[in-house]
């Protein structure tokens, strides 16, 4: 039975993570290196149940439990000793995950289940990182975790029926709809939202339209809640980018990134963290041009 979960990374997705979590009635201990980065997803996490609250998203009562559940800590070595499941949420970059894996498997116990929050990479591959890979899974949150009802769940070339299970029944809890699908790079959403963020910059680059007159016509004509260039500023030019890249050395010519998206990453425009994407963040409402 899972009833004390980690997250490794403090990040928009591990704060996330975390919040669902507690809310769900799992004790949750946020893990992140970085004692600034702990303290300011306390903040960031604050902030959710204020909203929570103001908006009649969850009761003063709910939020007081969730809030009693939450626990933040630098040492991963340590939290991961006391761990049910551990999901790791840190940059898809391979040699931090597997920095990561390696440190909770020499601390998890044996039972402790093994979860990566990736878009993209393969769960067999960081499940090789470790030596638990019946009892490693993916599970694909998206931004921002706490509105966003799906969690993707890819088992890997040895994750178990009974892992796969477990991992279901934690997301249902956390408040998630749910599917589980074999691995294959992409998976389902990573797939078409890559295809579909990409041909935006083609269209940007051809001079189709402006970012705002796509993005409306992404939303209003195919009901897309955000827009293309709106859901790339959100998620960081730069992981989009690096999803692109993965996908194309996989899977081909037609996840090969638009020239455009490359020239704004190696600018400095990642998207809302760092103020200035598709859009700029510095000038309310004001549009960067290309």
């Amino acid at each position: 039975m899972i009833n004390r979960i980690v997250v490794v990374g403090s990040g928009v997705m591990g704060r996330g993570i975390a919040y669902v979590g507690a809310v769900g009635g799992y004790s949750v201990t946020v893990v992140d290196i970085n004692e600034s980065a702990l303290q300011n997803a306390k903040q960031e996490i604050d902030v959710i149940f204020e909203k929570g609250l103001s908006r009649g998203k969850i009761s003063a009562e709910a939020a007081e439990k969730a809030r009693a559940n939450l626990n933040y800590e630098s040492d991963l070595a340590k939290a991961a000793g006391a761990a049910d499941l551990i999901i790791e949420a840190v940059p898809e970059k391979a040699a931090i995950k597997k920095q990561v894996f390696e440190t909770i498997e020499e601390h998890a116990s044996e039972e402790c289940f093994f979860a990566t929050n990736t878009s993209t990479m393969s769960p067999t591959e960081i499940a090789s990182f470790a030596k638990r890979p019946e009892k490693t899974i993916a599970m694909h949150f998206f931004n921002p975790v706490h509105k966003m009802p799906l969690v993707e769940i890819i088992r890997g070339l040895e994750t178990s029926d009974e892992t796969a299970e477990i991992i279901r029944e934690v997301a249902i809890k956390m408040g998630k709809e749910t599917v589980v699908i074999n691995e294959f790079p992409g998976f389902v959403t990573s797939r078409i939202s890559a295809l579909v963020g990409n041909e935006a910059f083609y269209m940007l680059q051809e001079g189709l339209g402006t970012p705002e007159e796509i993005d409306k016509a992404i939303k209003l004509g195919l009901n897309y809640p955000m827009g293309p260039f709106e859901l790339v500023d959100l998620v960081g030019l730069d992981a989009r980018l690096n999803n692109l890249k993965y996908l194309h050395e996989k899977l081909g010519e037609k996840y090969r990134p638009a020239p455009l998206l490359e020239q704004y990453v190696k600018a400095g425009r990642l998207g809302r963290k760092s103020g200035k994407g598709v859009y700029d963040y510095t000038k309310k409402d004001e549009l960067i041009k290309k």
